[in-house]
C-alpha cells in the first residue's frame, strides 16, 4: 500500500510540475552528485568570467535539534579570489564549508577534502585490521570495498585531487590495504595490484568520471546532461562519433572542474564504449580502453 501511495504522489508531483528542475533531492534521475556538479559548475563558470558570485548556505541542523545554541546565527564572510580580473566575489561561505559531505574552502580548493577522506579511510582500515583476524584476500578485499572505498569515491567527480601530494595521500590508503593481505607483503605495490586485479586510484577515478559522463549524456542523468556538456559539431568519421566540445577558460579552478576535464578523456574513448547500450555494459567496454587514456 505504501508503495502504491508513493508512486501516486510522485506521479502527481511530476504531472503538475511541482518540483523545479533545480531540485535534486528525492528526485528520480538525480542525486547528491548531480546537485553538487550543477551548483559548483555554475559557481566556477561565474568566477571564471569575473562575475560577482554569492553563495548562501542555510543550516537546517537546528530544526532537528543537532546544533548548539551558541553556534546559531553565525555568518562568516570571505572573499573568493578570481585571479587576473582583480574582482572579488563576496560569499557567505566559511573558510571551509561542508556541502553534501564534501569540504570546500573559499578558493574552491579540494585539498581539505582529500585530507579528511584519507583520514576517514585510514581510520576504517585500522578498525578492520584490529577487528578481523583473517588476512585472506577473500576477507580483506570485500571489507575494503564495502567499508573503505565509499570514503574514497563519494562524489569523487567533484573533488578529484589535482595536486600530486593529494593523489599520493589517497593512494597510500590502497597501498596499506593491499599490504594487509596475507602473502602480499613481499610484493611491490604494482605487483600487488596485478595479483589482486585492482586498478590504481587514478584509473579508478577516471573510470568513475567517465561513467558519470555517460550517465549525464545517455543514462539516468540525461535530463541535466545537456546543461553540462555540449556536443561538438563535426562531420569527421574518425573517433567515437560522439565527441564533446572543448572550451577554453581562464582560471585553473574552472579548467579542473569535472565537466571540463572529463571532455578530453571522453573524446578519446573508442566507438564501442561510447555506443554502449546501457550503464551496465559501459564499464565493461571502458575497462579495456583505460590503459590508453592514462
Amino acid at each position: 500500500m505504501e508503495q502504491i501511495l508513493l508512486e501516486a504522489m510522485l506521479r502527481h508531483v511530476e504531472d503538475r510540475e511541482v518540483i523545479r528542475d533545480s531540485q535534486h533531492g528525492f528526485t528520480k534521475g538525480k542525486s547528491c552528485l548531480t546537485s553538487l556538479v550543477a551548483f559548483y559548475g555554475g559557481v566556477t563558470t561565474s568566477v571564471d568570467k569575473g562575475r560577482a558570485t554569492d553563495a548562501i548556505y542555510l543550516d537546517f541542523c537546528k530544526a532537528f535539534d543537532t546544533s548548539h545554541p551558541e553556534d546559531s546565527g553565525q555568518w562568516l564572510n570571505v572573499q573568493l579570489e578570481t585571479g587576473d580580473s582583480g574582482v572579488s566575489q563576496k560569499s557567505i561561505l566559511g573558510p571551509v564549508e561542508k556541502d553534501l559531505g564534501v569540504l570546500v574552502n573559499e578558493k574552491l580548493d579540494m585539498s581539505w577534502q582529500c585530507a579528511l577522506t584519507a583520514q576517514k579511510a585510514n581510520c576504517t582500515l585500522g578498525c578492520i585490521k584490529r577487528s578481523v583476524a583473517s588476512r585472506s584476500r577473500e576477507v580483506i578485499l570485500p571489507l575494503s570495498s564495502a567499508l573503505v572505498r565509499p570514503h574514497l569515491e563519494h562524489c569523487i567527480q567533484l573533488w578529484s585531487p589535482q595536486h600530486r601530494k593529494d593523489m599520493d595521500l589517497l593512494e597510500r590508503v590502497q597501498r596499506r590495504a593491499t599490504k594487509m593481505i596475507r602473502g602480499m607483503q613481499h610484493l611491490s605495490y604494482e605487483d600487488r595490484l596485478r595479483e589482486l586485479g585492482l586498478f590504481n586510484p587514478e584509473k579508478r577515478r577516471l573510470r568513475r568520471h567517465l561513467t558519470a559522463a555517460f550517465q549525464s549524456l545517455k543514462g539516468a542523468y540525461k535530463k541535466d546532461g545537456d546543461k553540462l556538456f555540449s556536443t561538438a559539431c563535426s562531420n569527421r568519421t574518425r573517433g567515437n562519433g560522439f565527441k564533446l566540445k572543448e572550451s577554453r577558460f581562464r582560471l585553473e579552478r574552472r579548467k579542473r572542474f569535472f565537466t571540463v576535464r572529463v571532455v578530453r578523456h571522453w573524446n578519446r574513448l573508442p566507438r564501442e564504449a561510447v555506443n554502449a547500450p546501457s550503464l551496465e555494459t559501459f564499464p565493461v567496454r571502458l575497462d579495456g580502453a583505460l590503459s590508453n587514456l592514462i
